[in-house]
């Protein structure tokens, strides 16, 4: 009696342990699977014709991780080993060129389209491997913190962009936190409600919602 007790609680504790981990997979660039070679994804980028930026980067990179914020939009975060931040630059204003881009800081680069926000960085995680954050306009106006964006565009660019009073009501509002810095791939997603990843390992809304303020 006393071994058949010790053997259903051992497997009732394997299942609990389970289900306490279902929740806890992270998006790593361990995951990148092999990538077609480079001269192809370069080929489809200068022969495109009509395509959107945003349907190149989903058709030709490995999709990592999504962010969704708590105030709308979403981001999605590609990775890549086949190119650098400066190759990715290249190969983006071929295929179709930004309304703005930045000058590199810190080793980021962001290129504004109509409607969307490109982040090119290496990954914390593996300096070999680039990640390319393509976020929505309405995630950009509703979640990102104003000095961040700062750091490569004026506020009156911004605020041409998003509101005359933008700057000034997003910095009010990241008084209280919940401001979004740009993704970063070494924290540990911890979604409490308020927004949520995929495969999470955003530094928004988990792991630090007040980066980059």
């Amino acid at each position: 009696m006393k071994y058949w007790l010790a053997g259903f609680c051992l497997v009732f504790v394997l299942i609990l342990a389970g289900c306490g981990n279902s929740d806890e997979q992270t998006a790593s660039v361990s995951d990148i699977p092999d990538e077609p070679d480079k001269e192809t994804v370069t080929s489809e980028f200068e022969n495109s014709v009509g395509e959107s930026i945003e349907t190149l980067i989903d058709n030709n990179f490995y999709l990592l991780d999504v962010v969704s914020g708590e105030r709308r939009g979403s981001a999605n975060v590609y990775a890549t080993r086949l190119y650098t931040v400066d190759e990715l630059e290249e190969l983006f204003k071929q295929a179709e060129g930004p309304d703005e881009i930045s000058d590199k800081k810190n080793g980021q680069q962001i290129m504004i389209y109509d409607d969307v926000f490109i982040t090119l960085k290496q990954s914390e995680e593996d300096e070999d491997v680039t990640l390319i954050e393509v976020a929505d306009r309405t995630f950009v106006r509703n979640n990102y913190s104003p000095n961040y964006l700062n750091t490569f565009f004026t506020f009156a660019l911004l605020n041409s962009l998003f509101g005359s009073n933008w700057s000034q009501n997003r910095m009010d509002t990241c008084q209280s936190g919940g401001c979004y810095g740009g993704y970063t791939s070494t924290y540990r997603s911890n979604d409490d409600g308020g927004g949520s990843t995929r495969r999470g390992t955003s530094n928004y809304r988990g792991g630090g919602p007040d980066a980059g303020k």
